[in-house]
């Protein structure tokens, strides 16, 4: 009996769904060669060390390799640029921050957008790492609140801050830091975190931040000095650091992430069995160890829950992002 072309695409959907529905085949078809994680900041800062953590215990797991590869620039929306682009096939995907939003939005707004939302398929939320607003020792400020004071009363300092990138988390958080306290700072944008700690420890640039795990050592050593947290509570590893609420900024406030994503349309099999890997390594009794050394909470979340993260920092800074009118080339 011959089918109409309604029956036939109905008939031809259902066999799709039944096929790509099945355990069985999707197990067998992902990963059949090497993965290519994509981290889109240079080696040494928090993003690259949550990576190889996870990638060494997927790559035991699943048993493929998974290959961390470092593609810094543009507060990381080099990286993600390829990711958006790559194959929807599970064979290349992403280790990202709380960055992503931002330099995403910025884009937007600024009309250079190289990638959207659209463009990508949440994993899972691997850890939480608080993000810091950091000083070089030599700034006479014990923290945030005093920082500005200081600037407002010396504006003749000249004073620069410096980011992870055009677009990033702490180049917006330095320009509302201008804005909200009324002074003057200097932007000298780097290509990831690991810089950005040198020449803070350096004196190059006087004031900065990233997520804990980059400058743990250093504000224990007192080579760097902590003036607050963005997150909404202290760090368990560093209790004695105050919140930007608590110091009345409350604005400033966002929570630190590190997550991974695929391209979009990925199938959902593969996604379910990355996200399956991912938290059973950050479940595992090292891992959490490794991790709390770095100031960092083990979580390895449903996909839903990284969604929601992103969700919450586009309702929270997109008007900011628009009123502030941020320049992605830095």
């Amino acid at each position: 009996m011959a089918l109409d072309r309604r029956q036939f695409l109905s008939s031809s959907a259902a066999l799709a769904a039944a096929t790509l529905g099945s355990p069985a085949i999707a197990q067998a078809a992902w990963p059949n060669r090497p993965v290519r994680m994509i981290v889109p900041f240079p080696a040494g800062g928090t993003t690259d060390v949550v990576a190889r953590i996870v990638a060494e215990r997927l790559q035991a797991s699943l048993g493929q390799p998974f290959v961390v590869e470092n593609r810094g620039g543009s507060g990381g929306a080099i990286g993600a640029d390829i990711v958006a682009r790559a194959e929807p096939d599970g064979h290349v995907v992403m280790m990202h921050n709380l960055t992503f939003p931002f330099t995403t939005m910025v884009m937007e707004v600024a009309g250079r957008r190289m990638h959207r939302f659209e463009d990508f398929a949440p994993v899972s939320l691997a850890v939480n790492v608080p993000m810091m607003l950091l000083a070089h020792p030599g700034v006479q400020a014990g923290d945030l609140k005093a920082f500005v004071a200081l600037l407002k009363a010396n504006p003749s300092l000249n004073y620069n801050y410096g980011s992870t990138g055009p677009g990033s988390t702490m180049h917006l958080l330095g320009e509302m830091v201008k804005k909200t306290g009324g002074i003057e700072m200097q932007h000298i944008p780097f290509r990831g975190a690991a810089p950005l700690v040198q020449d803070l420890l350096a004196g190059r640039v006087q004031f900065g931040g990233d997520q804990l795990s980059s400058s743990l050592a250093h504000i224990r050593a007192g080579t760097l000095k902590a003036l607050a947290t963005a997150s909404d509570k202290r760090p368990v590893a560093l209790p004695d650091v105050p919140t930007v609420r608590e110091l009345g900024f409350p604005g400033l406030e966002v929570n630190g992430w590190n997550g991974v994503f695929a391209p979009a349309r990925t199938p959902p099999e593969v996604i379910g069995r990355l996200q399956g890997g991912i938290a059973a390594a950050m479940a595992s009794d090292a891992v959490r160890a490794r991790m709390a050394t770095m100031g960092a909470e083990s979580v390895g979340s449903p996909a839903a829950e990284l969604q929601a993260a992103v969700d919450t920092q586009v309702r929270n800074f997109r008007s900011i992002i628009e009123e502030l009118r941020i320049n992605p080339e830095g």
